[in-house]
């Protein structure tokens, strides 16, 4: 039973509730738009489609479900973004798991209800809960606006294209109509989003929404000199006169692999011995890395001009400012517990384009890629107008140049220094005779240095080949 398997008879096993909802294959598109409306406007949840009350019925159409489902999440308002839905077989069954995430920033109604779970049935919100609901979730979507000026045009059809090749059948049947449900196209004043008989038809009466262009835009530039990120690398620890810097002007998805290949190559890297073996090592995870460079690209408030997305490297850290403070109801507290998505179409459209693996969990994969390179968890901090990351790397200050050995590790076990020298040029020379090691430490008895070998021996760090004046030692 493959992972999918396992959660669906995971959830299969609970009753319906304010997080989990069961619905037929037969289900109308306003009624699946106002579940989906009630589990978004609550902690999110799942929906299981080909479901008779407990009883599995099975999809007979699993391609007219999903497209059901994307219509329902359009009929809502704001526009509802969700991951794309996912068919699983149960007991021969197919059955479809439409996921809402938690954290959304908006308040959704569905032809002007807006609707909570209560048990396993949808509610109207109570005049006071839609309040505070609006309070903490308030404001109109920055990402969801068209500018002025926006047309088609600027879009780069090579950019739409890989889009919606990387998403597969559901947004190829019908480009159009799925960057319009992702919140990337909106329609002209007045005009039906999907009005026109031909593809030219229907492009006049679209145009890209702030997400769009910042996702596909020809000239990103052109339009928001802001959404700007600035990689500098320092030699040391603190800023100093002397640094290498870049400046990265594109659109999301791009400036997150040129800034990853950026930091990738200029943070430091080599081997070192831990015990007698050889490992290779890196400044940091180069997952937790992505993780830092698309969340900030993902969650900054980019309706803050003068300011961009600053990544500093320096030999013991990264540091990546994001402009905006943390969204929602989240701080520094509850970060890792907490969802909340200032760009919900943003982070959607990265995650389909596998930029981030799942939604919300990128913290918790920071969390977990530093612990297993044994490295301090990410440290996280607000400023006057952004948030900071930092990431805690390997510094590379007990590591050789002979070997990259790691030197603290043989500190620990309690060598001096002389043994220490011998096992550094051991690891480089691969062998050490006695009269080596005199030259190695001149000033130091003959009886001493045969007693510093014969630790290093008696350890089981080192074999000692023949005898008498032929006898040499190795890495054992």
């Amino acid at each position: 039973m493959n992972r999918q398997e396992e959660a669906i008879v995971e959830l299969l096993a609970q009753p319906e509730g304010e997080r989990l909802a069961f619905v037929r294959t037969s289900t109308r598109m306003g009624e699946l738009a106002q579940t989906l409306a009630a589990l978004a406007n609550g902690s999110g949840g799942a929906i299981i489609m080909g479901m008779r009350g407990k009883k599995v019925e099975g999809l007979v159409d699993p391609d007219g479900a999903r497209a059901l489902v994307l219509d329902a999440a359009l009929a809502c308002t704001p526009p509802l973004v969700l991951p794309l839905p996912a068919v699983v077989m149960h007991e021969g069954m197919l059955l479809m798991v439409v996921t809402v995430p938690s954290g959304l920033p908006h308040v959704y109604s569905v032809g002007g209800t807006y609707l909570r779970r209560q048990g396993a049935a949808n509610v109207s919100l109570p005049p006071d809960e839609l309040r505070q609901l609006l309070i903490e979730r308030g404001g109109t979507s920055w990402e969801r606006l068209v500018p002025q000026g926006a047309s088609f045009d600027d879009l780069d059809a090579d950019k739409i294209a890989a889009y919606v090749h990387r998403v597969g059948p559901i947004a190829e049947a019908d480009p159009l109509a799925f960057l319009v449900r992702r919140g990337c196209l909106a329609g002209r004043t007045g005009a039906d989003p999907l009005a026109g008989a031909s593809a030219s038809g229907r492009m006049e009466a679209l145009a890209p929404t702030n997400a769009g262009l910042l996702l596909f835009a020809v000239d990103v530039e052109r339009w928001f000199p802001q959404a700007e990120m600035t990689l500098v690398r320092y030699r040391g620890r603190e800023m100093e006169d002397e640094f290498l810097r870049e400046d990265v002007r594109d659109t999301l998805p791009e400036a997150a692999r040129r800034a990853e290949r950026w930091i990738v190559e200029h943070m430091r890297r080599g081997s070192r011995m831990v015990g007698l073996e050889r490992q290779d090592w890196t400044q940091f995870p180069t997952g937790a890395v992505r993780e830092a460079l698309v969340n900030a690209l993902a969650h900054r408030d980019y309706s803050i001009r003068g300011d961009s997305i600053r990544i500093m490297l320096f030999s013991d850290r990264l540091e990546c400012y994001s402009p905006g403070r943390l969204p929602g109801h989240v701080t520094l507290q509850n970060i890792v517990e907490e969802r909340f998505s200032r760009n919900e179409t943003l982070v959607q459209s990265l995650a389909d384009l596998g930029l981030i693996e799942r939604l919300g969990y990128g913290i918790d994969r920071m969390l977990r890629q530093m612990a297993d390179a044994g490295l301090p968890p990410p440290e996280f901090r607000e400023t006057a107008a952004g948030f900071v990351v930092t990431l805690r790397g390997h510094t590379g200050d007990d590591r050789a140049d002979a070997g990259g050995a790691d030197v603290a590790a043989w500190r620990r076990m309690g060598l001096n220094q002389r043994q220490i020298a011998a096992l550094l040029f051991l690891a480089e020379q691969q062998r050490i005779t006695n009269r080596e090691y005199q030259e190695l430490a001149p000033d130091v008895s003959g009886e001493t240095l045969r007693r510093d070998l014969a630790d290093l021996v008696e350890r089981g760090l080192l074999l000692r080949v023949g005898d008498k004046r032929g006898a040499y030692y190795i890495l054992k």
